[in-house]
């Protein structure tokens, strides 16, 4: 089978991962890196046995690569993905996608035109666990869907210097929230701030309210002393619980406690895979540019609702 040859712009650490991943894959063959920092791009290069690059525009003009990973800085990954549809490479853009909804929607404008596949980075819906929990919301093994919640919260991480938590962490789980209720939320509530007195936001509280009364809590923040990532879903006849960090899934009803076996995978390794298996073999995305789009619009809103104050209304 012809591998689909790939390369990663940005080789911080999520960069980094992404080149070990495609390095691994049967699916793919890495080609080659590029970062702004030469010698960060040579290390990288150097450790998985590709070329180098600090020219985007240069490296795209390969015709062996046919698609790329943009792991760099939030604020430029709309440029850096836009470079590289433009040059007639298929694209899965890290989260949150787009510094704004007009830089996401150009994004996935371009990428119809040039008819190329875009997709971005939501990781946790490859988590073996999360697919378990969306069959069972599916099927209603839980009965009806009441209210979901996540807590994703840990120490400041040193690499973030351009967004807030909302567009860094909650958006993970913004994105979890559609995808398990299966429909957009109808309005956000939302309380942030700065308690360390960064630039950006470094907690949040947001609430999602959806038609029937269903609702979705997110707690973010990089306050605490240890990281969680914890999700909790409710429905009429059963409580679903996922450590997203050990993969645990927790499942009780009224009558048991249960621990469903469920083997452990690495989510990056099955969102690359799939990102090329899309590309090669044409399989149904499950993240679009549209649901970056989606996801990126409600983060807004919440940074807008704490603003204000008040409820924002989604369209």
């Amino acid at each position: 089978m012809k591998k689909l040859g790939v390369a990663v712009i940005g080789t911080g650490f999520w960069g980094r991962n992404h080149a070990r991943v495609f390095k691994e894959l049967e699916e793919t063959e890495l080609l080659a890196v590029c970062d702004i920092n030469a010698e960060r791009a040579k290390a990288v290069a150097k450790q998985f046995g590709v070329k180098p690059y600090t020219n985007v525009g240069r490296m795209l003009k390969r015709k062996d690569i046919e698609a790329v990973s943009v792991c760099t800085w939030s604020t430029s990954l709309a440029k850096e993905a836009l470079k590289a549809l433009k040059a007639e490479k298929h694209v899965l853009v890290e989260k949150p996608m787009a510094a704004n909804t007009k830089q996401a929607e150009k994004l996935i404008e371009t990428a119809e035109k040039q008819g190329l596949h875009i997709t971005v980075g939501f990781l946790m819906r490859f988590i073996p666990g999360v697919q378990h929990i969306k069959t069972a919301v599916k099927k209603r093994t839980i009965g009806d869907i009441v209210c979901a919640t996540a807590k994703r919260v840990s120490q400041w991480p040193e690499r973030i210097g351009d967004v807030g938590v909302v567009k860094d962490l909650a958006i993970h789980d913004i994105d979890i929230m559609r995808h398990l209720f299966n429909e957009d939320p109808i309005a956000v509530y939302a309380k942030t701030g700065r308690m360390l007195h960064r630039k950006y936001e470094d907690y949040a509280h947001i609430m999602l309210t959806f038609k029937g009364g269903k609702s979705a809590f997110i707690e973010s923040n990089w306050l605490t002393p240890y990281k969680t990532r914890i999700l909790t879903v409710t429905g009429s006849r059963a409580i679903m619980k996922l450590d997203y960090i050990t993969q645990r899934l927790t499942v009780e009803d009224s009558k048991e406690t249960k621990q469903p076996r469920i083997p452990w995978k690495e989510p990056l390794k099955l969102e690359l895979q799939h990102f090329a298996n899309c590309i090669s073999k044409g399989e149904k995305p499950l993240i679009t540019g549209i649901d970056g789009l989606k996801a990126l619009k409600i983060a807004e809103a919440a940074l807008k609702s704490s603003a204000r104050g008040t409820v924002i209304k989604l369209k």
